[in-house]
């Protein structure tokens, strides 16, 4: 890290969004490029960076700026340059010009003290005197924040968050509770706003700081898919965090809760004799996925169908050959007699079939019918097996950046009477109540899914729930069709969903699942090169058409080491024009990648999958290919994607591949469960290839209980259980 002074003399590129620049400073009478984070910084000020010299092939060096901090120009020709960038209203090149002409080395001190002065100027009355006054007091207003905040070791991206959301408020508002930076601006968690605070002097006692740390305890519960924590849960989790003296930890921590109680902050749910947790929208939007639920089957259904006759149709053979069994035609005219109805089943039992079956008797009875997925690649599937639009639920339902979250609602309901969701088990419970809060009431409402898959990764358990509470019609689809049998993908998928371990071989049936024991996760690297530059050709399987599909994130056998060893195998290219590291990762271009955030102004969400298509370092952008559209990332952005050669099986949900490899390990064996080996088995349609050590895979088999949600959606369809 170096230290190097000089003079800011041109911007040759910035970012309005992030501050993110490419600039020019004099040095020593030299003139360097540097590029960082710049804001509130104009030509001719004195700066002093922080960083490190980087080589650039085609740039040359640049100096990397970490922090910068700046002092008003003490020279004409500085001040000139300073007032000509347009840092103060009123105040343009020519202007600036005249400015300093009359007054020299004193014309800042002329506007800051004796600004009645500057009538003195050719061109100024009293009024734009006052007015270049009340710009340079805004201006200098911005500098004390930026100062006190970097002076309390905040990053200055950092800074430019807070000076946009408080103001000329930010010193008064943070130094009284920094602990508000965590609501009020999105992405500042506990732990930043608690350094933060400790370097402000905030006590560890204080009871912003124990409420904060409460609520984070909360929101870390819920970020693991549950809805409430029991109370002692919370204690326990917010101690700690928190780490309060012991003999007053009990006292601060129930004060706080009565607190956040008080203000409405947190909700209380008593069930069975013991007390949970939530936060508010929480607890509103499972209650209202209830109330939605219940209000849609007290509507009456459609009486538009002519039953003696679809029953006839249901039951024969139509002119594709196509003849459903016994439980897909039950699940044919429940949907058509049922307002909201379920179909589930696993992979060969025909749900496609069946709605394929539907939606012909649909069209014959002129309904107006919407199909829809939690993601585009589950739309995608769906419009693959129906040969009918299909979209995502963000566009079904037309997503707005807008408070409010989606244009269609109760006073803007869908244009539907039949809609048919997909991947139900996908949908979490904040996507769940948008969609119920825009179904018409007279519409039918069909979820399929496959219940015995992962639940989603956001909070909840819906279809789970939905089944388990018997106030919705299901269909369980379990006979496995003669062709599918032929696949041992499938027969190994219900094998495992049965408890039972895979299968390698079946007399006549295809030889399209591989199970490959290995006890040591360092050989996989190996392993890998040889199935992606050999084995998979056998297959008649592009590379690119391949994925790992693995439990977590880090280890040796994680997503993280898997996607550097990949990318060596499958993107070896070392030519620096067309590569970049950012966030500690390598990124060229060709690389798979995947988004990690749900980023509604780019209307691309957490688990999409991308090409990374061209990088321009001048700019300091990527362009990504995410299906049909190319986005522009700005380098400061991209800590939202990663690379996607090897994704966990939770971001697996809702897509196929033509071939799946899943590496389990011992060391995987937290999170090693029945239904997310048999999620990741079902992602395959041509190959799967199940690596290994063999007891980390009978682990998983026997595992039926990971899945467990704390939800009460069930108890608020059965009940009338109520929050207090």
């Amino acid at each position: 890290m170096e230290e190097i002074a000089g003079v800011l003399e041109r911007v040759i590129f910035k970012s309005p969004e992030t501050g993110f620049s490419v600039f020019n400073v004099k040095v020593s009478g030299q003139s360097i490029i540097a590029k960082g984070v710049l804001q509130n910084l104009h030509q001719g000020q004195s700066v002093v960076m922080q960083g490190v010299w980087e080589f650039h092939q085609k740039f040359g060096r640049q100096f990397s700026v970490t922090n910068c901090s700046a002092e008003l120009p003490t020279h004409a020709d500085g001040i000139q340059k300073y007032l000509s960038s347009g840092l103060i209203k009123g105040i343009g090149p020519k202007f600036a010009e005249r400015l300093v002409a009359r007054f020299g080395i004193n014309t800042l001190e002329i506007i800051d003290k004796e600004p009645e002065k500057l009538t003195q100027v050719e061109g100024v009355g009293p009024q734009r005197a006052m007015a270049i006054c009340a710009a340079w007091k805004d201006q200098k207003e911005i500098s004390r924040v930026m100062v006190f905040l970097q002076s309390k070791d905040v990053s200055t991206g950092f800074a430019v968050k807070i000076f946009k959301t408080y103001g000329q408020q930010s010193i008064e508002k943070i130094t009284e509770n920094p602990y508000r930076l965590v609501e009020d601006i999105w992405g500042v968690g506990f732990k930043t706003a608690d350094g933060l605070a400790l370097k402000l002097g905030i006590e560890k006692e204080s009871l912003y700081r124990i409420k904060s740390g409460i609520l984070h305890s909360i929101s870390e519960l819920l970020n693991n898919g549950h809805l409430y924590g029991t109370v002692t849960q919370v204690k326990e989790e917010a101690g700690k965090l928190l780490e309060l003296p012991e003999e007053s930890n009990d006292l601060l921590l129930k004060q706080a809760l009565h607190e956040l109680y008080r203000e409405e902050k947190i909700k209380l749910v008593s069930y069975e004799d013991e007390h949970f947790i939530t936060l508010p929208q929480y607890y509103y939007v499972e209650k209202g996925i209830a109330k939605k639920i219940l209000q849609l089957n007290e509507y009456p259904p459609l009486n538009r169908f002519d039953f003696d006759q679809i029953y006839k149709q249901v039951c024969e053979q139509d002119a594709r050959g196509v003849l459903l069994n016994e439980q897909q035609q039950r699940g044919a005219i429940s949907a058509l007699q049922q307002k909201v109805s379920i179909i589930t089943g696993g992979p060969g039992t025909g749900k496609t079939t069946l709605i394929k079956k539907l939606l012909d008797l649909l069209d014959a009875n002129k309904i107006k019918v919407k199909l829809a997925a939690p993601t585009g690649r589950a739309a995608k599937r769906m419009f693959e097996g129906t040969g009918r639009y299909a979209e995502t639920l963000h566009r079904l339902l037309e997503f707005s950046p807008m408070p409010g979250g989606f244009t269609r609602n109760e006073q803007n309901a869908l244009d539907a009477e039949f809609i048919i969701v997909d991947e139900a088990s996908m949908i979490d419970a904040f996507l769940m109540y948008a969609l119920l809060r825009a179904i018409p009431s007279k519409a039918h409402l069909l979820f399929l899914g496959d219940v015995d898959q992962l639940p989603s990764v956001g909070a909840g358990n819906i279809l789970n729930d939905l089944i388990a509470s018997q106030k919705v019609c299901v269909t369980r689809l379990t006979e496995i069709f003669r062709q599918a049998q032929d696949s041992l993908i499938i027969v190994n998928a219900h094998n495992i969903n049965q408890g039972k371990f895979p299968v390698s071989f079946i007399e006549g049936s295809k030889r399209d699942f591989v199970f490959v024991p290995q006890k040591n996760p360092e050989e996989l690297f190996s392993f890998l090169a040889e199935v992606y530059t050999k084995k998979l050709a056998h297959y008649h399987i592009k590379p690119e058409d391949a994925v790992v599909l693995v439990p977590m994130n880090r280890g040796i056998a994680g997503t993280a080491r898997l996607n550097q060893e990949l990318q060596k195998i499958l993107n070896p290219r070392e030519d620096t024009e067309h590569q970049i590291m950012r966030f500690g990762q390598v990124y060229k271009v060709g690389d798979r990648v995947m988004q990690i955030k749900n980023n509604y102004d780019k209307f691309v969400f957490n688990g999409d999958l991308g090409i990374i298509e061209a990088i321009d370092i001048p700019e300091q952008v990527m362009k990504i290919q995410f299906g049909e559209r190319v986005l522009e990332y700005d380098f400061a952005e991209l800590n939202e994607l990663v690379l996607s050669y090897a994704i966990s099986i939770h971001k697996s949900q809702g897509s196929e591949f033509s071939a799946v490899i899943i590496p389990i390990f011992m060391q995987h064996f937290v999170l090693l469960a029945r239904n997310l080996l048999y999620t990741a088995v079902t992602r395959a349609k041509k190959l799967c290839i199940l690596v290994g050590e063999p007891r980390a895979i009978a682990m998983a088999i026997k595992n039926n209980k990971n899945s467990e949600r704390q939800t009460f959606l069930k108890q608020y369809l059965t009940s009338d259980l109520e929050a207090r």
